[in-house]
C-alpha cells in the first residue's frame, strides 16, 4: 500500500490488495482481497468492490449520480469479483430508485466507458471503449456493447446479445441477437458468441427459428409472438425470448432494413 495514496481510515481494504500512488479512497468503502488499484484512480463513498478486481489509472468509482433529483441519499456502487475496470472509466452510484449501481462478476469495462446511476450489469458483460449507459439500464449476462455505443435510459439489453459499434440504442435489445445500423435493427442471431459459450447447435437453430418468425417474416410484434407459439413448441429458450419481448415497456428493436 503506497504511502502516497490518500485512504480514509474508515475504509476497509482486503488482504493482498495493492493500492498504487495517488489513489484516493473515501470513507464508507469496502474493497475485497487481491485487488489492484492503479495510480490516480478514485474510489468514492458507497463503493463495494469484490475480490480480484482490477481498476486502472484515472477511473472514478461511485461518484454521486448525475441526476438533479439526487440529494445526497446514501446509495451504493457494487463491482463483482474479477471484473476489470480500465482507464478513465466512470461508474456513478445509485439513487433512491434502485439504491445501487451494479457491475457483475467477470465484467470488462474498457477505457472511457460510463455507467450511470442505477444501472444493473450482469456477469461477463463487456463494454468496449467509449460505450455509455444512461441511468436505470439493465444489461443481462454475457452481453457485449462495442465501442461508441450509447444506450438511452430505462432500457434493457438481453443476455448474450451483441450491439455493433457506434449504435444508438433507443429500444430494448432481446436476448441472443446481433443488432446494428441506424435506426438500430436486428442483424441476426449471435451465433459465434453462443457457440463460444457452449450452446448446442440444435439450441442455436431453435433460437434462429424463433427470430425468423419475429423479425424476418414481416409480422408486427403481436402477430409474431402468436405465430411463434403456433409454429414452435414450448421450451426454455423460446419462452425466455417471448417473455423478454412481452415484458418490454418501451418495445424492442426493429427488424431488418433493406
Amino acid at each position: 500500500m503506497s504511502k502516497l495514496a490518500n485512504i480514509d481510515p474508515k475504509a476497509r481494504i482486503g488482504q493482498g490488495t495493492v493500492i498504487s500512488p495517488f489513489v484516493t479512497i473515501e470513507e464508507d468503502v469496502i474493497i475485497g482481497d487481491r485487488c489492484w488499484l492503479g495510480p490516480g484512480c478514485t474510489i468514492m463513498k458507497g463503493a463495494r468492490i469484490g475480490d480480484a478486481v482490477q481498476i486502472f489509472p484515472g477511473a472514478v468509482i461511485s461518484a454521486p449520480p448525475q441526476d438533479l433529483k439526487y440529494r445526497g441519499e446514501p446509495t451504493l456502487t457494487r463491482i463483482g469479483d474479477r471484473s476489470v475496470i480500465r482507464e478513465c472509466v466512470t461508474i456513478n452510484r445509485g439513487t433512491t430508485d434502485r439504491n445501487e449501481t451494479v457491475v457483475g462478476r467477470d465484467c470488462l469495462l474498457m477505457a472511457y466507458t460510463h455507467v450511470a446511476h442505477d444501472c444493473l450489469l450482469g456477469d461477463h458483460v463487456i463494454m468496449a471503449n467509449l460505450a455509455t449507459l444512461a441511468g436505470h439500464i439493465t444489461v443481462h449476462n454475457w452481453a457485449i456493447l462495442e465501442g461508441l455505443v450509447a444506450v438511452q435510459q430505462f432500457l434493457t439489453i438481453g443476455e448474450h446479445s451483441f450491439v455493433g459499434g457506434g449504435s444508438l440504442v433507443r429500444k430494448d435489445v432481446p436476448p441472443f441477437v446481433k443488432c446494428a445500423k441506424d435506426p438500430l435493427s436486428f442483424a441476426g442471431v449471435n451465433v459465434i458468441g453462443l457457440r463460444r459459450r457452449g450452446f448446442k447447435e440444435d439450441e442455436i437453430r431453435l433460437i434462429e427459428d424463433v427470430y425468423r418468425v419475429i423479425y424476418v417474416r414481416g409480422y408486427n410484434i403481436t402477430r409474431a409472438i402468436e405465430q411463434v407459439e403456433v409454429d414452435i413448441a414450448p421450451s426454455k429458450l423460446r419462452d425466455r425470448i417471448l417473455q423478454f419481448i412481452r415484458h418490454s415497456s418501451v418495445g424492442v428493436i426493429r427488424g431488418m432494413i433493406e
